[in-house]
C-alpha cells in the first residue's frame, strides 16, 4: 500500500480569450520549499496588504510542515511514529491530536476498502525495501512474506481521538505503521487550513503532487491542474478545473525496482504482502479533503480497475484512471467524474 512517491501534478496556464484586469490591490505570489522528502509549491492570489506578509506566511508554513514530519515521518528516528513503531509496548501511548487524526482517518479508509488500505503495513514495506530499511539483496520469498504478514492488520491498531489527549495502542508488539500514502495529503490540508485562517481566499497548495485549491487564480479562473501522463517522459494527460477541491494521484511507474527482468512496484497489496501486478498505471481522485483523496487513490490503485471503480462510486468520489493495454494507455472514469468535469 505504500506510496512513497507522488506524481507531479502540473499547474497549467492557458491564454485567455477575454480581457481580465488584475487589480493594483491584488497580487499573485509563489512560495516554494522542501518537505516530506519532496517539494511544495503554494500560489496565492489575494489582497496586496495580505500577501505582503509573504515571508511571515513562509515561516508559518515551514513550521507547520516540519511539525507534520516530526509526527509522521518514519525517516526521523525521534518522530512520534518512529517511537511508536520501535516500541514493544502494547498499552495506550499518548500522541498528538494530528497524529491520532490521520491514523483514525486511515483506519476509516481501510475499513471502507476492505483492507486494501492498511497503514499497519510497515513490516512488509520494509521487507521489500521501500521503507527505512535497505533494499533486500534478493526478492523476499513466501516464507518471509507470510512471517511479516502476521504483524500487520487494521484490527491490531486502536486510537482514541481526543482533543485534550489522544492515544494509540497496538495489539502486536512488532506492529509498525506507515503513513506515507496519506501524510502528504494531510500536510496539504493543514497548509490550506492555515491560509484560510489567515484570511486568504484564493490559493493553490501542492506537496509532492497532491493538490488542494481555494477560489480562483489571477486570471479569474478556477485553478487549472494537470494530471501527468504515466511515463517518465512526462507531459499533461488531462486538465481539471478545480473549484475549491483537492486532487491526489497515485501511480506505479515512478518508484519501483527491477530484478531478473521483472518490475516490482512500490505499491504493495497489504492482503498479499506483495507489490501490485495489475495494469492500472495511474489513479486520480477528486475530493474536498486532500487527505481523503490521497488515501482513496492508493486504495483504488491496490484494488485495481473494477473494484476500484466500485469503491469510488461507494464513496461518491470522481476518479480518473489510466490503464495499460498492450502498447498503449486508455482512460476510464466514473459517472461522478463525468458529471463534475463535463
Amino acid at each position: 500500500m505504500l506510496k512513497s512517491f507522488k506524481l507531479r501534478i502540473i499547474i497549467a496556464s492557458f491564454p485567455l480569450f477575454f480581457a481580465f484586469c488584475q487589480s493594483d490591490n491584488e497580487k499573485l505570489i509563489e512560495l516554494t520549499g522542501s518537505t516530506m522528502g519532496t517539494s511544495y509549491t503554494i500560489k496565492i492570489f489575494d489582497n496586496l496588504s495580505i500577501v505582503k506578509k509573504q515571508s511571515v506566511l513562509q515561516i508559518g508554513i515551514d513550521s507547520l510542515l516540519e511539525n507534520v514530519n516530526i509526527q509522521m515521518s518514519t525517516y526521523i528516528p525521534e518522530s512520534e511514529i518512529s517511537k511508536f513503531n520501535n516500541s514493544s509496548d502494547t498499552s495506550w501511548i499518548n500522541i498528538s491530536y494530528d497524529f491520532a487524526y490521520v491514523v483514525n482517518k486511515s483506519l476509516e479508509i481501510g475499513r471502507l476498502s476492505d483492507g486494501a488500505f492498511d497503514i499497519a503495513i510497515g513490516p512488509i514495506v520494509n521487507l521489500w525495501g521501500f521503507g527505512p530499511e535497505d533494499r533486500p539483496k534478493k526478492i523476499p520469498d513466501e516464507k518471509s512474506i507470510n512471517e511479516r504478514l502476521k504483524f500487520i492488520g487494521l484490527e491490531n491498531i486502536s486510537v482514541d481521538l481526543n482533543s485534550e489527549q489522544s492515544r494509540i495502542k497496538k495489539k502486536i508488539s512488532s506492529l509498525q505503521l506507515d503513513l506515507s500514502a496519506i501524510a502528504k495529503g494531510f500536510g496539504v490540508d493543514k497548509v490550506a487550513d492555515y491560509l484560510t485562517k489567515k484570511g486568504l481566499k484564493n490559493f493553490m497548495v501542492e506537496i509532492g503532487g497532491e493538490v488542494r485549491t481555494s477560489g480562483k487564480n489571477n486570471k479569474n479562473l478556477y485553478w487549472q491542474i494537470g494530471i501527468s501522463k504515466p511515463s517518465k517522459i512526462g507531459g499533461i494527460e488531462k486538465i481539471l478545473s478545480l473549484n475549491s477541491l483537492s486532487l491526489a494521484t497515485s501511480g506505479d511507474y515512478w518508484n519501483y525496482f527491477e530484478e531478473d527482468g521483472k518490475r516490482f512496484s512500490h505499491t504493495i497489496d497489504p492482503r498479499t504482502g506483495k507489490p501490485i501486478t495489475h495494469n492500472l498505471a495511474s489513479v486520480s481522485v477528486v475530493h474536498k479533503s486532500c487527505l481523503m483523496a490521497d488515501g482513496i487513490a492508493t486504495a483504488i490503485e491496490v484494488l485495481g480497475i473494477e473494484k476500484g471503480l466500485i469503491l469510488a462510486d461507494k464513496l461518491n468520489c470522481p476518479v480518473y484512471l489510466i490503464v495499460r493495454e498492450k502498447d498503449r494507455f486508455v482512460t476510464k472514469t466514473n459517472t461522478k467524474f463525468k458529471e463534475l468535469f463535463k
